[in-house]
């Protein structure tokens, strides 16, 4: 899997993934413009749209109404370090459900990608690429006076 994530301007972000594109950005108390999500709501909307797919597949494999089922996502914002705790999902399908097909329905949301790779620490790499300094440039900034 593969995206890539162009810095437009300002805040602004253009995220692509084979044909598809959005934008993020932050909200104008972040100094932004509002004009998409900011990166945290895109994790939330993964989350959810992930959990939606797989309460779905449940419901039409059980000949189950799924046309209109809705997911909620929601998580607080932690500090030391910046990250998202506590998410809950919340699925309402659009037919009542029996307490069979509720249970299958959470069993199936467990089999996310999205919520299994939040569940298990994943291994994250960065590397920065790009050009390096030319052998006369100094990779440091010198400053006057040192």
């Amino acid at each position: 899997m593969e995206v890539t994530v162009e810095h437009l301007g300002a805040l602004q972000f253009e995220i692509k993934a084979r044909q598809h594109a959005i934008v993020s950005d932050q909200p104008p108390e972040n100094g932004g413009h509002d004009e998409g999500m900011t990166p945290p709501e895109l994790l939330l909307a993964s989350l959810g749209s992930c959990a939606g797919f797989y309460a779905a597949q449940y419901l039409r494999k059980h000949k189950l109404a799924s046309e209109g089922t809705r997911v909620r996502v929601t998580a607080d914002k932690r500090k030391d370090p910046a990250r998202l705790d506590n998410f809950h999902i919340e699925i309402e399908a659009p037919a009542a459900l029996t307490e069979q097909h509720r249970a299958g329905v959470e069993n199936s949301v467990h089999h996310c990608l999205i919520h299994n790779t939040l569940l298990q620490p994943p291994s994250i790499v960065v590397e920065i690429a790009g050009s390096t300094p030319a052998a006369n440039e100094s990779a440091i900034p010198s400053i006057p006076g040192s």
